[in-house]
């Protein structure tokens, strides 16, 4: 079967458009869509990142850092009192930060600060890497339906002179407003005293 030279120049051209539209549209989007998922990680460490967090929120002020010897608890309260932490608490709150994706962002002047409660915020979280780095949230309050919190993640003014703010899991307002109690380890069962059998 002969092909004309014409017929051949369309065959060629169609398979060349082919493989643009592949490399473009199918595969560049698979890639453009990476990054607009790394556009909305909060932070970029992981939980090994970290070295110690300090949380501060309008009732309480705890400082926690990684256990030296690498074993159970993996988490230590240093202060308002030293002794192991809880570590399922510290895990949520750490995941809320490595994972933690915003929904949207929004850039403000500073001035309006106060309307996303960023003026004193209820909580702040001070994180402290292994490579020296420091990392900061600052929690504001709820969107007007509740359903996000709006944060600021490491607070810069930008050279526009806004500051961006983020919309987040209200998850985060859960993981750190709680009593002292609740981040200190649980006392284990076999501390309690043994019931004594009640007679038949």
């Amino acid at each position: 079967m002969k092909f004309s030279r014409t017929t051949l120049i369309l065959l060629l051209l169609a398979l060349g458009l082919g493989t643009f539209v592949y490399f473009y549209e199918i595969r560049g989007g698979t890639q453009r869509e990476e990054v607009k998922e790394k556009q909305q990680q909060i932070f970029s460490f992981t939980a090994d990142d970290v070295q110690s967090l300090t949380v501060t929120t309008q009732k309480l002020s705890l400082s926690l850092e990684r256990n030296p010897q690498g074993n159970q608890p993996k988490w230590l309260l240093k202060s308002p009192v030293s002794e192991p932490a809880n570590d399922a608490i510290v895990s949520y709150l750490m995941d809320l930060l490595v994972k933690g994706k915003s929904d949207r962002i929004l850039s403000i002047p500073p001035s309006q600060k106060a309307e996303f409660g960023l003026d004193q915020p209820q909580a702040t979280i001070n994180i402290k890497l292994k490579n020296q780095q420091n990392q900061q949230l600052l929690l504001g309050k709820l969107n007007p339906n509740g359903s996000s919190l709006y944060v600021q993640a490491n607070p810069t003014v930008k050279p526009d002179g806004n500051i961006d703010v983020l919309l987040v899991s209200k998850d985060f307002e859960n993981a750190v407003n709680r009593e002292l109690s609740e981040w200190q380890q649980p006392k284990n069962n076999s501390d309690k005293p043994t019931p004594t059998p009640t007679g038949k």
